[in-house]
Parts: C-alpha cells; structure tokens; sequence
C-alpha cells in the first residue's frame, strides 16, 4: 500500500498487503491448489486406463464387448465432476506446511506420479478384466457379465477417488477430512447407477440385466479389493517428490 509508483513498476512481484503476516497463507494456498492439481491429474490419467484398456482387449481376444459408447459416456459423467468440483474441494493436507519447497523447475507431472498413475489404472485394469472373464467362464451370460464387471469398475473408480485423495498412506485419515463435494459426487453417482440398473428402458440401453444377489456382493468385494490394492501400491511406493 505504502510503495511508490516507481517501484512497482520496477518489481517482478508486488504485495497487495503490507502485513507480512499474508505470506504464510498465501504459500499454504498455493500447496493445496498445486496438490489437488496433481492429484487431479493422476487420478484423470489413471482412470483412463482400464476404460481403455477394456474397451480394447476384448476385441483381441475374441470376448464379448464389455463397454459400448453409452457406457463410455456415463463414465465419463462421473470422472469430469470429480476431477473439476471434487478434487478442487479437498482440503489441504496436514504436512503442507512442513514440506520443503518444491522446486521451480519441476514439471507439474512428475516421472514417480505418472508411473504412479499408470500402475493405478493398470491394477484396476486387470482387476475387473479378470472379473469379467471369471464371469463368462463361469456360465455367466453376457449381459449378467456386463453387468457386474460394470458395477465393479464404477465401484473401482470411487476407489481411485477415494485412494487419490491423500498423498500419504492414512486412508482413514483422509476419510476423515471433509469434503462435502466427495460426498455429494458419491451420492449422484449411486443414485444414477441405481437408475439404470432398476428403468428397463435404461437397462436395455445400457445391455444390462437385474443383478443376482451374488453378483452384487461379488462386484463389491472386486471394488473392496480395488481400493485393497491401491493403498497397499501406495504403501510400498515412495512418496511422490514435489
């Protein structure tokens, strides 16, 4: 406030307050928005990989199509909220303040994050694929296959979600911090999952049919054992360098 003209012509960076004490909370901002964005981004990279992957590899192996456009697109109307309202929401981590600066130079995406990421949606990946050949080699038919293994990979996502939210290893303190968007999210997805499953014009469009008891807790557990293996790859993996 008290600067001359001249001399904020000549800085690189001018402060709007002469109070010292706004830097701290400016620096703090700046590490939960740099966080969430990178948590964004690896969560975005990850969850495209077992869409990928899955529309593709029954082609090539002679199987049934697992995902058609219309799946696609509902995945699709999940993943985009979450990466634009949720991640944005989440609140800082509780060391943001204790890390040393993170170097100018560095890329927003960095090498341990994206084979992070890659690692992620490759154990989704094989989860639910497994899942679903389990299913058809089982005696299952198509649309039951189709199904469950659907169910299970939007289960999985929540997973991804869910396990992308905290930097370190505390799932159940990340759990813990709130976020009334997570919350939200989940709620409009459950709700729209439920849609389809129950509205026969929806289930036809979709090639879905009413789950068996058994196939819904079997897609549950593959969503339990998705989030199992995430945190159990973020346990052993080193913490990404910021």
């Amino acid at each position: 406030a008290r600067g001359t003209d001249v001399a904020r012509e000549a800085a690189s960076l001018v402060l709007l307050d002469d109070d010292f004490g706004a830097i701290p909370q400016a620096v703090r901002l700046g590490r939960r928005i740099d966080d969430n964005l990178r948590k964004g981004m690896a969560f975005v990279l990850a969850v495209h990989v077992p869409i990928a992957g899955l529309s593709l590899l029954p082609l090539l192996f002679g199987l049934p199509l697992l995902f058609m456009p219309v799946h696609i697109a509902f995945l699709e109307l999940i993943i985009d909220p979450v990466c634009s309202v949720v991640f944005e929401a989440e609140p800082e981590e509780a060391d943001v303040m204790r890390r040393p600066p993170r170097r100018p130079g560095s890329p927003l995406l960095g090498r341990d994050l994206l084979l992070g990421s890659l690692v992620q949606g490759l154990l989704v990946m094989g989860l639910i694929g497994g899942f679903y050949v389990w299913l058809l080699s089982g005696g299952a038919v198509e649309a039951a296959a189709r199904t469950a293994a659907f169910v299970a990979l939007v289960g999985s996502n929540v997973a991804l979600i869910v396990s992308n939210r905290s930097l370190d290893n505390r799932l159940l303190a990340s759990l813990r911090r709130p976020n009334r968007a997570l919350w939200v999210m989940l709620g409009v997805t459950t709700a729209l999952l439920t849609l389809v499953l129950a509205w026969p014009v929806l289930r036809a469009l979709f090639q879905f049919q009413p789950l068996t008891g058994g196939q819904a807790a079997q897609a549950a557990a593959v969503a339990l054992g998705a989030l199992a293996l995430l945190e159990g790859r973020k346990a052993l993996a080193r913490r990404p360098q910021f």
